[in-house]
Parts: structure tokens; sequence; C-alpha cells
């Protein structure tokens, strides 16, 4: 992927540390540091010109969000979007947003086991033809190093308008054995969801018509414990609402046995 930008790129993002970072490395394992609080971090693999991941952290003021590309000028592009949605505060550089330079190729080398609490990957590149596998970001041996970074609660938000690269994680997130939930094959077909942030390329899809493909991945143990939870109480409650159903059934039916 090539990018024209104008000059002075680089110093650009390098003027901006407070919003942006060049060596995610210096970070591993302790970028509570660099937001000044202990609060979860989210974080979009692949932001691009930083849409998404500048939305939600004006969104959800008590999570830290960190955004990754590796091209100075995308960061640059991110950088002065997430300036403009803050500016609607009044704030100049968003207290709880990282913009990072960094490949994704080496997540690893950027978080620490148990840093994070939710991987997004937005619209990936789908590497269609089968030898360029190991490069979706959905390849196992991607998923793995998520996996490791990833907290009790941990989580993966997966969307993506490829029909192949959907299919293709599907099976990779099954022959993982992992928890899957909230599959969408359509996720727009009702209208634009106002629940979730859509990005720049979404938003392009959406106005074509074209569908949206999203999952959520589960991998920590308290998410996982979490949702079971929530599917036995909503069966429970369902049960319980049969039962009342049919116990109403036969007390109208008992009433009308006595009116005869």
């Amino acid at each position: 992927m090539r990018l024209r930008g104008r000059k002075g790129i680089l110093e650009s993002i390098e003027s901006q540390p407070e919003l942006v970072v060049l060596d995610g490395t210096a970070y591993k394992g302790r970028w509570n540091e660099f937001f000044g609080n202990n609060n979860p971090i989210y974080v979009e693999l692949g932001m691009g010109k930083g849409q998404f991941i500048s939305t939600q952290s004006f969104r959800n003021p008590g999570i830290n969000f960190i955004g990754v590309d590796m091209y100075d000028e995308l960061v640059r592009r991110a950088s002065e979007k997430a300036r403009r949605i803050w500016a609607e505060r009044g704030v100049d550089s968003p207290p709880n947003l990282a913009l990072l330079r960094a490949n994704i190729e080496f997540v690893e080398d950027i978080f620490a086991e148990d840093e994070l609490e939710r991987v997004y990957l937005n619209f990936s590149d789908p590497w269609p033809k089968a030898k360029h596998a190991r490069r979706r970001l959905t390849h196992p041996r991607f998923v793995s190093k998520y996996m490791k970074a990833l907290n009790t609660r941990g989580e993966i938000h997966f969307k993506t308008d490829s029909v192949s690269l959907f299919e293709y994680s599907l099976n990779s997130f099954a022959d993982m054995e992992l928890l899957t939930r909230n599959i969408a094959l359509n996720l727009h077909k009702d209208g634009l969801r106002d629940d979730l942030v859509p990005t720049e390329y979404e938003m392009k899809f959406f106005n074509r018509g074209q569908n949206i493909h999203r999952i959520e991945v589960l991998i920590g143990d308290e998410a996982i414990a979490a949702y079971r939870s929530a599917k036995r109480d909503a069966a429970a409650a369902e049960a319980a609402r049969a039962v009342e159903a049919n116990e109403e059934a036969d007390n109208e039916q008992d009433s009308e046995s006595a009116d005869e």
C-alpha cells in the first residue's frame, strides 16, 4: 500500500507525543502509564484514517483506546481526525486515545500478557490468495497473539465486507475452538446500527448497499462465564414465561369449564 501525503508527515507525528506513539515496545506492559490510569484498554489493529477509534474514545471516556497502523500518513490523518472530533468538547488532545505506528506482525512486542481487554479488526485486508492465508489477521497465528495479550474479560470484535474472509475467519475461530456470539451476515439490514461505531469504509459499503459481516469472539474466562450465565438466565426466564403462559391457559380453561 502506497500513500501520498504532504511533506513533513514524520515531523508532524513526532511533534505529538501526547497522542502519537512511535515506539510501542517502550510501553509494553505499562500502557497504563501512558494513559495515567488503569482503565480497560481496547485496541484497533489497522485503524486506517482513525474514524472508528477516535469516535470510540469520544463516546467512552472510561475506556482507553489505541489505534494501530504502520503508515505515517495514516497516523497523521488519524491524529487530525481525533483532534477534530474531540474539539466538540473543547479538548485539543484526547485523554484516552493513543495512535500507535506499528506493524501488527509484531503485536506481541507491543502488548504484554493480559494487558488488553478488546481487539477490534475492522475491514482488514482479505488477502484472497490461498498462499497468503497466513497474512490474514484472523489466521490462527495472529489470533494466538491476540489471545496472549487479552485479559480474562478479553474479546475480539471482527467486521468485514469480504464474504471469503468472513467464511475463512469463522472456520479459523471454530478450528481454535473459540466461543463466538452475535454473528451477523448483514449487520445493517434494518438500517445503520446506531449502537455501533462505523468506520469510513463501512459507511461507503453501507451507502452502496453492500453487506457487512460481523462477529464477536470471547477469549477470556470472565467473558465466557458472563456470556454463559446470561444465556442460562435468558433460558430460565423463557422457561418461566412458558410455565406462566401454560398456567394462564389452564386457568382460562378451568374457568370456561366452570361456566358450562
